[in-house]
């Protein structure tokens, strides 16, 4: 049956027709937040302009697209370099970048508020086990792809004066100090709890005087003097102005719908990362190695 051009939201039963699919997987695709579909009194409502969007896109592999919302890890590399593409678009298309946290990030991928997430979430020892696992938590990650971002230095941060503190650091420094958490599912917080495990220190030990959103924020804690330490990446301290102790090298990696792998501005993302100009960026920001960017880790399926 033919759709009604002006009709602006179909039913799941409308929709089943207009895809040739039976009800029971539109259903499913809706629950799964594939296609862009609204519940209202209990019942699905899809939006024509959407659904056809999605066709679109679908068919294309994300080739036709006119713009790209990257959320989840906060890392100042990454958003210079949205920064840049957005610079060079001459408005003709929107690439944005909104710092939420891995798992949050994760959530808006699944429910499709966003097409790319970016993920630090490996363990001290460099593997990607627990990711994958994380990953695979999500109803819809058989969509999924992971591509390698970049690797880049994690570790404390800390004001420059109080940089002999850790000369000889022992647990009675640790927690004789003010601290500053990330939010519950960032990645940084999951770092800094496996820090402290191999430390043998117990976290609820700690004196935690704010919970910061974003890397930055939790810099400018310790660079105000509101906080004394803090775990983040080597580049934020850096431009902070803090001393910064290192712990480890973890790979920030992007999370992605297979299709949005083809999308031009992801791809003229990944070339920008592999350019020499980038390189010198990210000696200048620091903490960063630029040397696997775009390799694909893991499919879903």
């Amino acid at each position: 049956m033919p759709i009604d051009s002006s009709i602006i939201y179909m039913s799941t039963k409308q929709v089943a027709e207009y895809l040739d699919l039976n009800e029971k997987k539109v259903y499913s695709m809706a629950n799964q937040r594939i296609l862009p579909a609204t519940k209202v009194t209990g019942k699905w409502l899809f939006p024509k302009v959407l659904i056809d969007r999605w066709l679109m896109d679908s068919c294309h592999s994300g080739m036709l697209s006119d713009r790209m919302h990257i959320t989840g890890s906060d890392d100042p590399l990454l958003s210079m370099l949205v920064a840049q593409l957005m610079s060079e678009g001459e408005h003709q298309e929107i690439i944005s970048y909104s710092a939420t946290g891995s798992k949050s990030g994760l959530t808006l991928l699944s429910r499709g508020y966003a097409d790319v997430c970016s993920i630090h979430w490996e363990s001290q020892h460099g593997s990607r086990d627990s990711l994958y696992n994380l990953l695979k938590s999500y109803p819809n990650h058989q969509q999924w792809i992971l591509v390698s971002g970049f690797e880049r230095h994690q570790g404390l941060m800390v004001r420059q004066e109080m940089t002999s503190l850790f000369d000889n650091v022992n647990q009675g420094t640790l927690q004789s100090l003010r601290w500053v958490s990330r939010q519950k599912g960032a990645g940084s917080q999951l770092h800094l709890e496996q820090w402290l495990t191999q430390q043998h220190i117990n976290i609820n030990e700690l004196l935690f005087t704010a919970t910061a959103k974003s890397e930055r924020e939790l810099a400018a804690y310790i660079a105000r003097n509101n906080a004394d330490i803090g775990f983040g990446c080597q580049a934020v301290a850096v431009e902070s102005g803090l001393h910064f102790i290192p712990q480890l090298t973890e790979s920030f990696d992007f999370v992605m719908s297979q299709s949005i792998f083809f999308r031009r501005q992801l791809q003229a993302l990944l070339t920008l990362l592999n350019q020499p100009q980038t390189t010198q960026l990210a000696n200048l920001l620091s903490g960063y190695q630029l040397t696997k960017s775009g390799e694909l880790l893991w499919r879903g399926q």
